[in-house]
């Protein structure tokens, strides 16, 4: 199943089964990454991994030290869609890297920005 990128009135259609979502927190300035899965149950979150803990970041129980990050296994059900809002406050938008190919998208902001799976 693709996925589709929907920003700034335009769809962009990635052949990614799989992708990761990074960006640097607003305030702690410390950057974030998640690990998704593109499924016929909707985006799957199989890992996550943060460099520290402040405002708003707890470390998860179960995280685990790993070349500078804490990596967990977040328990989430599949997600229809992510949706994502940029505050301006970050230094820039996401960062969405898919079979070696990276882009950044909602570095404009209140630029909305979804990411779901493709319809067929």
């Amino acid at each position: 199943m693709p996925l589709c990128i929907l920003a700034a009135g335009k769809t962009t259609v990635l052949a990614a089964a799989a992708f990761t979502l990074s960006w640097t927190h607003s305030v702690e300035k410390t950057r974030w990454e998640e690990d998704w899965r593109v499924t016929p149950a909707g985006l799957e979150l199989a890992a996550a991994r943060v460099e520290g803990t402040g405002a708003g970041m707890e470390i998860p129980d179960g995280a685990v030290l790993k070349d500078g990050m804490w990596t967990y296994h977040p328990a989430l059900p599949p997600q229809e869609a992510l949706r994502l809002a940029s505050s301006g406050a970050t230094v820039g938008g996401w960062m969405l890297c898919a079979d070696g190919n990276c882009l950044t998208i909602g570095a404009e902001p209140a630029e909305p920005v979804e990411i779901r799976g493709c319809e067929d």
